[in-house]
């Protein structure tokens, strides 16, 4: 397991190393190309603040609003028949908003049933196998500027509840 260390240690400078040389034998000009990429990550970053304010601010709405609370006392009968612990919803409805926001409810499960509860496991694995997607949308897709995005939504959506239905199925039949 040291060679695995020693690999992940040295990879990212290696490959730095590798184009660096590489450019330089084909003559690039590497420094300028990597200052003017540079220019324009810092100019999409900035193009990017505006859709990320607006989805901070609709993730801190829908939660504050109490619509959270409202969808879990929906679905917690029926997940209650299933096996399902309603505690999972609240993850599972704001993955596809918000990485972080999805991340602190991964860690606030985590701390309250532990790491190795059906919780935890359910939790991390949901965490893992599901994406973004509104995030990915609004902010990815506005900063470049594709303005017809139905169709990706409905595939990152069924993409998400496919990620979420086998993170159930998976921990369920592992763990339980």
């Amino acid at each position: 397991m040291a060679w695995i260390t020693a690999i992940s240690v040295w990879l990212i400078p290696l490959i730095i190393a590798i184009v660096l040389v590489a450019g330089t034998l084909k003559r690039v000009p590497t420094y300028e190309i990597f200052v003017e990429g540079a220019k324009e990550g810092v100019k999409m970053s900035f193009s990017i603040i505006p859709y990320l304010v607006g989805m901070m601010v609709a993730i801190s709405v829908f939660r504050e609003s109490g619509a959270m609370e409202f969808f879990v006392s929906l679905f917690r009968p029926a997940l209650e028949m299933a096996g399902v612990p309603a505690e999972i919803v609240p993850l599972a409805l704001i993955r596809p908003l918000s990485g972080t926001g999805a991340l602190g409810m991964t860690s606030d499960l985590i701390a309250t049933h532990g790491p190795d509860s059906f919780i935890g496991r359910l939790a991390s694995t949901m965490q893992g196998s599901t994406d973004t997607t509104f995030y990915v949308l609004t902010v990815y897709f506005g900063a470049v500027g594709i303005k017809k995005m139905g169709d990706a939504l409905k595939v990152g959506l069924i993409a998400d509840v496919i990620g979420i239905t086998a993170a159930i199925i998976i921990v369920s039949l592992v763990f339980l």
